[in-house]
């Protein structure tokens, strides 16, 4: 037997989302190693550029600020970093740095990894402190929520939703996260009163607007509900709609509430059901799968 690469563990995919104002960078890493994955987001978290890290599944996500510092490495404390996070109009650049098996993981582990589209790295392994910089494509955030495709004999609301939304990834529109929202348990719920959220990052807007022409169309031809919601939301911040899901996810609210709702937050609706009502409820609860599943948890950010 024989291994190509004996010292290189790359990620799945990795991608970056940027806000508008080319401030924050969201880097989500698709790791296929977690114990080295976790070894490495708990030394990088502790850099200035970090707001902070964490890991959902398999992938790792850093909320990174803009800029450039300088990180005095230290083996076994603090021995892999950030150093720069740069934004320009379609490109992200990620400088890493890293003492010994950090160091493999900020130039060979990132450099070879899907989504990368260049790379500068250094000699890596044994004791060295090595640097990589990668530069991945500028991605958006686009945010569906999904209610109401069940009925009281057949189908499950979440199970088409991630069904559609993993038929649809590629590359140019990458499924990050699917969560479940616990919704306030209403008269009409076929039983749990759940909706779902589904997470892309498009390249741009167009490749997002052909995604949801896809997911549209495949949520219609197998929902079995003629009160199916589905609504999108495009931005990097959908905390304006915390207020509405915390009364969706605590009484019951009228479908006005909902179009109000999405009209305030620029929330586009697609599929216009009773649906709407928990589809908009979902979307600010993205990429928290375990506290939107608890009724009473409306204490968080995004």
């Amino acid at each position: 037997m024989r291994l190509d690469a004996p010292y290189t563990v790359t990620y799945r995919a990795i991608y970056a989302i940027a806000d508008a104002e080319e401030k924050i960078v969201e880097l989500v890493e698709e790791s296929q190693c977690y114990g080295a994955s976790a070894w490495a987001r708990y030394h990088i978290s502790k850099g200035p550029l970090v707001i902070s890290a964490r890991s959902i599944a398999n992938t790792m996500r850093y909320l990174l600020r803009r800029g450039r510092v300088a990180i005095e490495l230290e083996g076994s404390r603090e021995a892999a970093g950030i150093e720069s996070v740069m934004i320009d109009e379609s490109e992200v650049e990620i400088t890493f740095c890293g003492l010994g098996g950090g160091g493999v993981g900020a130039t060979k582990t990132r450099a070879h990894s899907p989504g990368v589209l260049r790379h500068r790295i250094t000699e890596s392994g044994g004791s060295r402190r090595a640097r990589g910089t990668i530069t991945l494509p500028r991605r958006e955030r686009l945010l569906i929520g999904i209610d109401d495709t069940d009925s009281k004999e057949r189908g499950a609301t979440w199970a088409l939703s991630h069904n559609i939304a993993a038929k649809l990834h590629s590359m140019e529109t990458p499924y990050l996260s699917h969560t479940l929202v616990q919704l306030y348990p209403v008269e009409e719920r076929t039983q749990n009163c759940v909706s779902t959220v589904v997470e892309f990052a498009p390249m741009d807007r167009e490749t997002g607007r052909r995604l949801v022409e896809g997911f549209k169309e495949l949520l219609q031809a197998y929902s079995l509900s003629e009160e199916t919601g589905m609504v999108v939301h495009h931005g990097f911040d959908p905390s304006g709609l915390l207020k509405y899901s915390k009364m969706a996810r605590t009484s019951r609210v009228r479908k006005s509430d909902a179009l109000r709702a999405a009209e305030e937050t620029s929330t586009r609706i697609h599929l216009g059901g009773n649906g709407v009502i928990g589809a908009l409820a979902a979307i600010p609860w993205y990429a928290e799968p375990d506290r939107s599943v608890r009724l009473g948890d409306e204490e968080m950010g995004c």
